[in-house]
C-alpha cells in the first residue's frame, strides 16, 4: 500500500425494508428500498473509488440491497456474507475489519443501525466539509453511506483514525 494511497472505507446501511410477518433477519426490501438501493449503488459508483472486497451481513435486507447496489458499480468486489455484520456493535465491526487482509485497499461494509451510523461516527477523527454535520443532522437513514479514509494497516483499525470524507442519504 502506498502512503500517498489511504485505504477507502464506504458504510453503507441496507435499504428500507418491508414488515412482513417473518424474523427480523428474514425482512426483505420495501418498494422504495429496491429504488434507493439502486440509486445508492449509483452515488457509490459517482464517488470513483473501486472496492476491493464487500462485507455484507447475511440479513435478507442487506443482500438485496447489494445486489441492486452492486450492479451500478463498475467493478464488482469480492463479496463475502459476514454473519457478524447482522446486529454487530460498533466495536464488533471494528472487529470484523480488523480481521481484512492488508492486500485489500478498499472495502464497503453493507449492515445495519445503530451499528452502521455509530461506526462511523467513532472512526472518524475528522471529517471534511460538513459531512459529519449532515451526517449527525440525518441520522443514517435507510440506503445511507458515508465514506472514510484511513492510513494505516486494517489491523490497526481503531476509534478516531479516520476521515469522514463524504455523507450521502437518499434525500440528500
Amino acid at each position: 500500500m502506498s502512503v500517498a494511497e489511504p485505504r477507502r472505507i464506504a458504510l453503507f446501511r441496507h435499504a428500507k425494508a418491508d414488515w412482513p410477518q417473518v424474523s427480523d433477519h428474514d425482512r426483505p426490501l420495501a418498494e422504495r428500498g429496491r429504488k434507493d438501493a439502486a440509486v445508492a449503488g449509483r452515488r457509490l459508483a459517482d464517488t470513483g473509488i473501486t472496492f476491493d472486497l464487500a462485507l455484507c451481513s447475511t440479513a435478507v435486507r442487506t443482500r438485496e440491497t447489494w445486489k441492486l447496489a452492486v450492479h451500478e458499480l463498475a467493478h464488482r468486489p469480492k463479496t463475502i456474507y459476514e454473519e457478524r455484520v447482522y446486529e454487530a456493535s460498533p466495536g464488533e465491526l471494528i472487529a470484523v475489519l480488523n480481521e481484512i487482509p492488508d492486500d485489500v485497499q478498499n472495502v464497503i461494509l453493507i449492515g445495519h443501525n445503530p451499528g452502521v451510523h455509530g461506526l462511523a461516527d467513532i472512526l472518524a477523527g475528522e471529517s471534511e466539509g460538513d459531512a459529519r454535520e449532515r451526517m449527525n443532522r440525518r441520522g443514517f437513514p435507510a440506503a445511507g453511506f458515508a465514506l472514510l479514509s484511513y492510513d494505516g494497516a486494517w489491523k490497526s483499525l481503531e476509534p478516531a483514525v479516520a476521515t469522514l470524507t463524504d455523507y450521502w442519504a437518499p434525500a440528500e
